[in-house]
């Protein structure tokens, strides 16, 4: 044989999948990157735990797929979506969150990822998701599949829905939040905005939800917060 092992060995080689991961926790970042390179046709390329490194792994190692957590350092994984949908239309997006799915699942589908999927759920189902999204389908788990086909097909009613359903998605960012108890300036501080643009997006929220005055407001996310 004449030829060369090294290009028999590549062109035996199955190609196998970029996957770039980008979530604020080492640990979460160095499990996952773990179960996925143990697979043939799947690899980790890079890792990122904020946007701005996101942005900037997506240039240098031009990934398949990437895995976004929705809570990022100094931003949210929405804006991140959004931002990769603007600049790479084809570039495959999953949502692998400790959100609740029954709130954000529709949301990051509309900004451009194509799957959502909690940390809780068992590896083969994480792997399994990761390979539909890359076959270039939509992963949703059955329930919250549901919950959106039956809401775009409802008509629409008084009284209907949740708090949050009239929110947009940076208004229902401050809403969780101030539930949660966070301070203005930790709101700020998480979500990559300053102190004013907060406030604005809080007298947005009173004025979409009716709300006479700040107390109300925290009243009502803390409920939210413990009944969803």
């Amino acid at each position: 044989m004449n030829g060369n092992p090294s290009q028999t060995s590549s062109r035996s080689a199955p190609k196998r999948a970029r996957i770039l991961l980008v979530d604020d926790h080492p640990l979460v970042r160095e499990r996952l990157a773990e179960v996925i390179n143990r697979e043939g046709d799947l690899s980790v390329c890079g890792e990122a735990e904020d946007r701005h490194q996101a942005i900037e792994a997506i240039k240098t190692t031009t990934p398949d797929l990437v895995i976004v957590d929705l809570t990022l350092k100094s931003s949210h994984g929405l804006e991140l979506i959004k931002d990769v949908r603007a600049r790479w239309p084809k570039l495959w997006m999953l949502v692998v969150s400790m959100h609740d799915e029954s709130l954000y699942a529709e949301r990051v589908i509309r900004a451009g990822a194509r799957g959502y999927i909690t940390k809780q759920e068992a590896t083969r189902n994480i792997l399994q998701a990761i390979r539909r999204v890359l076959g270039g389908d939509i992963y949703l788990n059955e329930r919250s599949a549901t919950k959106i086909i039956t809401r775009l097909t409802a008509k629409p009613g008084p009284g209907g829905g949740t708090p949050a359903d009239s929110l947009a998605d940076r208004e229902l960012q401050v809403f969780e939040l101030t539930g949660r108890g966070c301070s203005t300036r930790q709101i700020a501080e998480q979500l990559g905005i300053d102190v004013k643009t907060v406030e604005t997006y809080r007298s947005r929220i009173k004025e979409k939800l009716r709300l006479r005055d700040s107390s109300e407001l925290l009243q009502l996310a803390i409920r939210w917060n413990h009944t969803r």
